[in-house]
């Protein structure tokens, strides 16, 4: 009996996913970059907390906290966007790499059609405990059933 995630879910078939994939891949190009753009930036902010000490209290001090305000706003950004790709029914796997997967149906089990941003269509699926590493071809499987 399938759970109460796997019922409330949306299922795509191939069709479905590629021709939502213009707007996904749209969403997913603005994580990516701003995804990358925050690890960026926190690993910077990092190194110059790192030399700094704590006790010290000057102009830079509220330059620095002006940007932990600014990665902040960045990832509310985020986190509204990954919102956008699950209101499609996408759910989001990793952000710096872009990748989504599109739940499905696959030879009468629930699965997922898996999409990375540098791809030009869905092409792969893996099975739901499987992840990225277990991605399959589409071609000998039934999608949808």
């Amino acid at each position: 009996m399938p759970d109460r995630v796997t019922q409330d879910r949306k299922s795509f078939t191939v069709e479905q996913a590629n021709a939502v994939l213009p707007l996904v891949r749209a969403i997913t190009a603005d994580i990516v970059e701003l995804s990358g753009n925050i690890v960026e930036r926190r690993q910077r902010l990092n190194l110059l907390r790192a030399d700094r000490r704590s006790d010290v209290n000057d102009a830079y001090s509220d330059e620095l906290a002006q940007v932990d305000r600014d990665l902040e706003a960045d990832r509310s950004r985020l986190y509204e966007f990954a919102a956008e790709l699950r209101e499609l029914g996408v759910e989001l796997k990793d952000a710096v790499g872009g990748l989504v997967d599109f739940p499905t149906m696959i030879d009468g089990r629930p699965a997922y059609l898996c999409w990375k941003v540098s791809e030009a269509e869905v092409a792969h699926w893996h099975e739901c405990d499987a992840g990225f590493a277990g991605r399959k071809p589409l071609a000998p499987v039934e999608v949808g059933t």
